[in-house]
């Protein structure tokens, strides 16, 4: 008959089977198992398992935006790495940060994991003892190990089947600088993505800084690519959460990631709401939107004011209307084409419609057909014509396309907040509606960030249309105003 003490050892031994076998299976089971005292919230739970996708090698791209000191470097720095290695020893990781000096921090940090006890009874994995230090350091019997560097630093002789970038930006005021910004872009393309192997999976953790930022860019040009996780410090309304994610061209209608009701913490166990509430007086709106909510805001500019645009239900029947298209040629990424379609009537002019989007020659070609379809034949269109050959044959070609609708080339000259001042002076005094849409948010979002935004496009247009309507001159008053 078993004695109580062997029964006790049996179930502890089936125990720890237990915890070993899902050590092996879940970066938060392998957390638990080599930190003991580690202490998870749902969030980690969920940012741990969003790193078991890559893993897996079902995500080949994350994005992770959470608020300063929620734990997001603990499970991306240091937790995965090691996980990793134990699970895919012959790929090695690329491990980057603002600075050397917190890269290698977290290297040793990685290092120390692999070399725990508790490692040794989840993995045969073990480090090499003639490369260890806390720039690099590989694995005895397999391919694997770990280099450390800083955003900037050489990246030479190494490539890696995991690349993690942990905060690419030291601060905010780096990341205010565009050319900080662009020297991190120009890292990313010239020295880290050419270092990650065809298969191979970035991890991008950051706290968020600036619209044009690393992730920014990312957005802009591969978004479709990149899974993302996006934290905020308090759970948004469902207006917010849409207009948040439109900015960064992402899908609205989304729900918080976690579940949670309007104004719940992120972590309560790290910041109460009540912190969360001090945190947000104390350092601003603009920083509370980037840092603490993942949706960076750029200062409103200095040249529109959203008060100057009353919003009205409908438009009027009579008047001049253009549509001016302002022009790029990028599939998916990159630069936007915008057409503005703007009504004069009585002096007042009403900025109606916005189609924009990030379309190839031919898509967009297709576009401007169905949108002049539906304007119909009593709205003139312009085309911007670029400089060159190239530019012309490209707008005879749409001119040809467009035929039996009034459409003409223009080529802007001069400076563009120039050729905006018009606009922006019919604004300021009081001339200038907009038909309510669904384009109205992004729409403001841009002009007022001028002249601090990435993207004119929507502004170069809507200058374009003004511009044209001024020159035909107002509309004669009728006996029943309708903007009033």
């Amino acid at each position: 008959m078993m004695t109580l003490a062997a029964n006790v050892g049996r179930m502890e031994a089936a125990g720890e089977l237990l915890r070993r076998r899902t050590g092996r299976r879940s970066l938060m089971d392998f957390t638990r198992f080599t930190f003991p005292t580690y202490k998870p919230e749902p969030v980690h739970e969920l940012i741990a398992q969003h790193m078991d996708a890559v893993v897996e090698g079902v995500c080949k791209r994350l994005m992770i935006f959470a608020p300063p000191q929620h734990g997001k470097s603990e499970l991306g720095a240091v937790r995965l790495p090691a996980f990793w290695m134990g699970r895919r020893s012959d790929e090695p990781v690329i491990l980057t940060s603002y600075g050397a000096g917190l890269a290698e921090s977290k290297s040793r940090q990685a290092r120390d994991v692999v070399e725990s006890e508790e490692y040794g009874r989840l993995f045969n994995i073990t480090v090499r003892r003639d490369i260890r230090n806390v720039q690099r350091w590989g694995l005895d019997r397999a391919r694997g190990g770990l280099l450390a560097v800083g955003v900037g630093g050489p990246v030479t002789g190494q490539g890696a089947g995991l690349g993690i970038i942990d905060d690419p930006f030291r601060n905010w005021e780096q990341a205010q600088s565009l050319n900080m910004r662009n020297k991190v872009w120009d890292w990313w393309r010239g020295t880290f993505r050419t270092r990650i192997w065809e298969g191979g999976a970035v991890v991008l953790i950051m706290t968020r800084w600036h619209e044009d930022d690393l992730a920014g860019r990312l957005l802009g040009e591969q978004g479709k690519e990149w899974t993302v996780l996006r934290l905020p410090a308090i759970a948004e309304s469902e207006e917010d959460r849409d207009r948040n994610e439109r900015k960064m061209a992402r899908a609205v209608g989304q729900v918080d990631p976690l579940g949670r009701a309007q104004g719940d913490a992120l972590s309560p166990g790290r910041y109460s709401r009540e912190e969360l509430g001090r945190l947000r007086q104390d350092v601003g709106s603009l920083v509370w939107a980037a840092e603490y909510q993942g949706a960076p805001t750029l200062p409103e500019g200095n040249r529109f004011k959203r008060a100057w645009f009353k919003v009205i239900e409908a438009a009027h029947s009579q008047g001049r209307r253009v549509r001016f298209w302002d022009k790029a040629a990028t599939e998916g990424g990159g630069a936007y084409t915008a057409g503005v379609l703007m009504c004069e009537h009585e002096g007042i002019f009403v900025v109606e419609d916005v189609v924009r989007g990030q379309w190839g020659s031919h898509n967009r070609q297709q576009i401007m057909l169905q949108t002049a379809q539906l304007d119909g034949p009593g709205v003139q269109v312009y085309i911007e014509q670029e400089p060159g050959s190239s530019g012309k044959d490209s707008v005879m070609a749409e001119i040809s396309l467009l035929r039996g609708y009034s459409v003409r080339a223009d080529r802007p000259t001069g400076d563009k907040d120039v050729r905006m001042e018009p606009f922006a002076a019919q604004c300021e005094a009081g001339n200038v509606r907009m038909l309510r849409g669904a384009w109205n948010g992004q729409y403001l979002d841009e002009l007022t960030s001028i002249p601090n935004g990435k993207y004119r496009d929507q502004a170069d247009s809507t200058s374009g249309s003004f511009n044209k309507l001024a020159l035909m001159g107002p509309v004669a008053a009728t006996e029943n105003p309708f903007y009033e």
